[in-house]
């Protein structure tokens, strides 16, 4: 955008100081400017597209790392309004013929999800998530840790 606006960042307490989670003094000087979508660099061919938001980009890069996988590739929307449509289309469009996913740690009928099947509703696009539900959270660390891992490994078609 041509205007300048003040940095609003919601984020949890684990992205505080995770490693992989800063930028260099170099990128937030000079002629940069804000990416709303952030693509894969690692990934040129891939049978999957992975589209996220907020920490989870990082668990997923995570796994794709440990289990050393090659053909999966994680795009991060970083400004979800106004959507960047235009630039997510071109993403993915450069897949070709790659399986196309929305992934969130939210239930099904919360979070992202709902908004983005208005712009990609005639799209091949599913939606990795927990199942929809009345709560955000199932109130138990252990549940919530085991449907995290699950909600991953489908990400990467594992589960």
């Amino acid at each position: 955008m041509p205007f300048r606006k003040p940095l609003v960042h919601m984020s949890p307490k684990s992205m505080l100081r995770h490693p992989e989670c800063v930028s260099k003094i170099e990128e937030l000087t000079g002629k940069t400017k804000f990416m709303e979508v952030i693509a894969d660099t690692e990934v040129k061919k891939a049978k999957r597209v992975l589209f996220c938001s907020g920490k989870l980009y990082y668990e997923l890069n995570e796994y794709r790392r440990t289990n050393k996988i090659k053909d999966v590739a994680i795009i991060r929307v970083e400004q979800l309004y106004p959507l960047p449509e235009a630039e997510i289309r071109s993403i993915i469009k450069q897949y070709g013929k790659a399986e196309v996913f929305w992934v969130q740690e939210e239930s099904a009928n919360m979070g992202a999800w709902p908004y983005l099947i208005n712009y990609f509703r005639k799209d091949d696009i599913q939606v990795i998530s927990r199942k929809a539900s009345a709560s955000p959270a199932t109130g138990f660390k252990k549940i919530h840790d085991q449907q995290q891992e699950l909600l991953i490994k489908s990400a990467f078609g594992v589960a």
